[in-house]
């Protein structure tokens, strides 16, 4: 089962894919370029808009907009004819440190949007990374849901909803763990570990939950997207042309390939010269309809 690029995006850090069944397109974003990318099925077409500081996560507004975790805080963000985003804050963050951004981020299947920070400087190691939750009619600066991370990703919700999933990726720690989530006041509770990745290929990047309710994680570093059932068994493994993939979505028309967003890392890439492009594969399995945030 091999790996088809669709794009040669060459990006620094692409995340976030985001399938638009009405569109039949896949969106994704490069963070450290500040850019929002679409590529089209019918036609084969790559479109991108700036963004003003960097663009970490999105959600798709019922509306038609998007809801997108940025460096400052959440933000609506509309595309512009020109190749720009108009932006609109929403909701600004304390950071508990200097130099943070928002990182990996999602809507939870009621339509509320969960997003989670990072210091930029990986390396540092600093549990400073927290995981937010936001909702329309919020009228309260974004609190903390929950602590002590240094890259929450991977999140992801169950097919019923009751069930929430966050990694953290750091090399230091490489565990996924599972939430009871309470789908009525969108609280996580009961947290247990799901899988250590410390005894699988890859760091936990970013994740998919397909209709059978089983958990994709990119597994960073080793070129694998890995898929665990409901009880944190390794299923199956999936490869990819490059070290470093990132996140992980279902789309196209019969929501049956498994898109994968990439990252390119400085240095010599004559081993893996389609770092950075977005890929297709055919898992054998269906996803979800990402849910849009609820207005």
């Amino acid at each position: 089962m091999e790996a088809e690029l669709i794009v040669d995006a060459r990006n620094a850090t692409g995340e976030s894919p985001v399938w638009s069944v009405a569109e039949q397109a896949l969106y994704w974003v490069d963070i450290p370029a500040q850019r929002l990318h679409r590529w089209t099925a019918s036609d084969g077409q790559s479109t991108s808009w700036q963004a003003p500081e960097m663009l970490a996560c999105i959600a798709r507004h019922v509306d038609g907009s998007w809801i997108a975790g940025m460096q400052s805080g959440l933000f609506r963000l509309s595309a512009k004819d020109n190749g720009s985003l108009a932006s609109s804050p929403l909701a600004a963050v304390k950071h508990a440190h200097a130099d943070m951004r928002f990182n990996d981020g999602r809507c939870d299947r009621q339509g509320r949007f969960w997003a989670g920070t990072m210091l930029l400087d990986m390396a540092a190691g600093a549990p400073v990374g927290a995981l937010y939750r936001y909702s329309a009619e919020q009228t309260e600066p974004l609190t903390a849901q929950l602590t002590d991370f240094i890259v929450p990703n991977g999140l992801g919700f169950s097919p019923d909803g009751r069930t929430m999933y966050l990694s953290d990726s750091h090399p230091s720690v490489q565990k996924i763990w599972a939430f009871d989530y309470d789908i009525d006041s969108g609280t996580p509770h009961n947290r247990r570990l799901f899988v250590d990745m410390n005894h699988h290929l890859g760091r936990p990047d970013g994740a998919a939950v397909d209709a059978d309710g089983c958990y994709w994680i990119c597994g960073n570093d080793a070129g694998l997207v890995h898929r665990f059932t409901p009880q944190g068994k390794l299923d199956r493994s999936l490869a990819v042309p490059v070290k470093k993939p990132a996140m992980c979505a279902f789309g196209g028309a019969g929501l049956d390939t498994l898109f994968v967003t990439s990252i390119r890392p400085g240095g010599d890439l004559s081993d893996q010269p389609l770092a950075g492009g977005v890929f297709a594969l055919q898992p054998g399995v269906k996803g979800l309809e990402e849910p849009l945030f609820a207005s």
